[in-house]
């Protein structure tokens, strides 16, 4: 057995654990220096509302309506490799027509939002 065949199982045990502890440690890192960030700034008087964040449901409306467009897409290619044979392409793009315009819909309803609220 030669050396490369050992290291091959190997790095495909380990690289997916390393990636995982690798995103965690970097997850405590950003919170422990947000939270540090905001300690000086109480430590010079001021308040710490710049990290005051507005929930916005912006991003939740983009991809709920992103995959439901993807699932619509989803449909109509089945239907249509199923009516007119037409294979994997009727799959690709009907899920990215419906995706760009499930994300197009997203949009307009975001400028109806700003437009009411400003």
């Amino acid at each position: 057995m030669s050396e490369e065949e050992i290291i091959i199982p190997v790095l495909g045990i380990m690289l997916p654990i390393i990636i995982t502890l690798g995103a965690f440690v970097m997850i405590v890192y950003v919170r422990k220096f947000e939270n540090l960030e905001r300690m000086a700034i109480i430590d010079k008087g001021l308040t710490p509302d710049l990290f005051k964040k507005e929930r916005s449901t912006s991003g939740a409306l983009r991809a709920s309506l992103l995959l439901i467009g993807g699932g619509f897409g989803l449909l109509m290619g089945y239907w249509l490799d199923e009516v007119f044979r037409m294979e994997e392409v009727a799959y690709f793009s009907m899920i990215l027509i419906f995706g760009g315009a499930g994300l197009g819909l997203a949009y307009l309803i975001e400028e109806r939002k700003n437009k009411s609220n400003s």
